[in-house]
């Protein structure tokens, strides 16, 4: 019997009623819909079970429920959602970040003060980008600001890569040269480390979308880009809601070119993937 096959006979298969269960709890606890994902769910947590010596999709799940310390969720999680995060993703955003949302802000907002949230920040280069893109425009201005960012994510592995900022030379490829030289770090095992500068801006902690949201104030700018993906339309409906009861007047939120808000939100479209909510 080849290695192939072997591996297969192995596979512990998801009952109708296993299915069901798994899907539902996860809906109901993390927003996320894994409907439409039985091969998935098979193919990804089969070695989990094997490992944990169950023998069936319930005993796991059973045992997923009782962890009080929440890390075999945690780990189920990440093998059934894909932490895909890079530098300059939809590079428009930051163009239009640049050169419409930082020079309204910098008008507007007297305090000198903007809020920024990075929601499903995954491991970190969009919260870390967007610092750096602020630092860029504000150059020796920058020190009469504060700009700090609130970065947050279900998963806790994804988490602790991003609080370390540390990189590869592919996982820094969309960063321009000038950037890299200026704010990364070159480390002996040939990896790079965001520098102190840029990581001191950025607030890292656990976020669950489905949870009520309690902060001091609004966000003046939003990033929740290609989160929401995993949601149904109602879930999608309920945090875009949130999202527009804690951003500020005048404030934006940005989302994945491939995700939409529906046409029941408040926000005012300003561009692809872009909102406002009207002053």
């Amino acid at each position: 019997m080849s290695t192939e096959n072997a591996a297969a006979t192995k596979m512990i298969r998801i009952t109708d009623k296993e299915f069901l269960d798994l899907t539902t709890f996860v809906k109901s606890k993390y927003g996320i819909d894994l409907t439409k994902k039985r091969v998935l769910i098979e193919s990804r947590l089969s070695h989990e079970l094997s490992q944990r010596g169950c023998t069936s999709f319930q005993q796991y799940l059973d045992m997923v429920k009782s962890d009080q310390s929440g890390n075999e969720m945690t780990t189920m999680l990440n093998k059934l959602t894909t932490n895909l995060s890079f530098f300059m993703r939809e590079k428009e955003h930051f163009i239009f970040l640049e050169k419409e949302v930082l020079p309204f802000f910098e008008k507007t907002r007297k305090n000198n003060e903007f809020r920024i949230w990075s929601a499903g920040c995954s491991s970190g280069q969009e919260a870390y980008n967007i610092a750096m893109l602020i630092d860029q425009y504000f150059g020796p201005r920058k020190g009469r600001w504060d700009t700090t960012i609130l970065a947050t994510d279900i998963s806790m592995r994804v988490l602790t890569k991003a609080q370390k900022g540390i990189y590869t030379e592919q996982e820094l490829s969309g960063l321009p040269a000038t950037w890299r030289s200026k704010y990364l770090v070159p480390r002996p095992d040939g990896t790079f480390q965001i520098c102190d500068k840029i990581r001191k801006e950025v607030v890292f902690r656990p976020g669950n979308l489905m949870e009520p949201f309690h902060f001091k104030r609004p966000f003046d700018l939003i990033f929740c880009r290609n989160v929401m993906i995993y949601f149904d339309a109602p879930t999608k409906d309920s945090i875009i809601k949130k999202f527009y009861d804690w951003t500020s007047e005048g404030g934006y939120l940005f989302i994945g070119h491939s995700e939409g808000i529906g046409s029941n939100s408040r926000y005012r479209y300003v561009q692809p993937a872009i909102y406002q909510r009207r002053s």
